[in-house]
């Protein structure tokens, strides 16, 4: 089974995205900020993290250079997903590493259809 992280403080967005990916057969964790994301990784090595950028505690770009950093995440997927749509900020989330960035607001379907490209199933 497919596992995805999603690191979003928006309770409604978690609640979408979590009840979209379980119907599509993944294994969810949820985390509210960078801390937790970086917390939950210790346990799990999740296939794609969809991670906002504007998180309390640790943000999501300060959260992806510590993704980066670990050798046994290397094949981890990183999806930024956020409402911060100036070209500055998402060429960043690119350098960073992010696989793709998808900005808010977004379509459910496409986003599904993006993760699973990314996944090749």
């Amino acid at each position: 089974m497919r596992k995805i992280l999603i690191a979003d403080d928006e309770h409604k967005i978690v609640m979408t995205l979590e009840y979209t990916f379980r119907k599509n057969g993944y294994e969810v964790f949820i985390a509210r900020d960078g801390s937790e994301v970086l917390e939950l990784l210790k346990e799990e090595i999740p296939d794609v993290i969809l991670l906002d950028v504007m998180m309390p505690n640790v943000d999501g770009y300060t959260t992806i250079q510590e993704i980066k950093k670990q050798e046994k995440l290397k094949n981890c997927k990183v999806v930024f997903l956020s409402a911060k749509t100036n070209p500055v900020d998402i060429e960043k989330g690119l350098k960073l590493g992010a696989d793709a960035y998808v900005t808010k607001p977004y379509s459910i379907k496409k986003l599904t259809q993006q993760i699973d490209e990314l996944l090749e199933i």
